[in-house]
């Protein structure tokens, strides 16, 4: 009597195969992400990069394709988590949308002002920059759509420019580091700008 076999692994070891190359190339993002947000694009040598993520600069280009790549799927993902966390900011809710930004801007806004500083730079930075300004358009227009009701035409695009500047990063750079602001006062202070744009309270 034969003695039963036992089923192949094959798919087990593809999986975990899979599973590995997946968490290798977010360690590589990340030391991406982190290198990027330390120095100039020109200065992020790939050797570093790699030597964060554990692994060679042969794996970073066969999994990327060099520099270029490497940028383009780090500010991929990085937008990504950018939106999730801002696109829980409430509609109609000043305090609460004003909370929401600042929250962003306390993490990431010296890092976004660094990467404006350098969007002259290289095509994948200028796109980035691009789409984050495009991006924060349309969150103040969703955010702040009770204010924009009734509007037309240049009335409505007058309106929507002034909520984009009001809360634009260099608008909290001048508040909170230039004028050394708290964080509190640089929040009330963003509020009693937007008050009389939105009606808010």
């Amino acid at each position: 009597m034969k003695s039963s076999e036992a089923p192949p692994r094959r798919p087990y070891r593809m999986q975990a195969r899979a599973a590995a190359a997946a968490a290798t190339g977010e360690r590589i993002l990340d030391a991406a992400v982190a290198v990027f947000w330390q120095r100039p694009v020109d200065d992020i040598p790939l050797e570093e990069v790699a030597d964060r993520a554990g692994v060679s600069v042969q794996t970073v280009i066969r999994r990327f394709g060099g520099k270029q790549g490497l940028l383009a799927a780090a500010a991929e993902r990085e937008t990504e988590r950018v939106r999730l966390q801002r696109d829980q900011a409430p509609v109609g809710d000043l305090p609460g949308a004003v909370r929401n930004l600042v929250d962003h801007y306390e993490e990431l806004g010296v890092p976004v002002l660094r990467l404006l500083a350098q969007e002259d730079r290289s095509p994948a930075l200028r796109a980035l920059a691009d789409q984050g300004r495009a991006y924060h358009a349309s969150w103040c227009a969703r955010v702040f759509a009770p204010a924009l009701t009734g509007l037309r035409g240049t009335q409505r695009t007058r309106r929507l420019a002034q909520l984009i500047a009001v809360t634009d990063v260099l608008t909290w750079k001048l508040l909170r580091h230039d004028r050394h602001l708290s964080r509190r006062q640089t929040e009330l202070a963003l509020i009693e700008l937007l008050q009389p744009l939105t009606g808010g309270g």
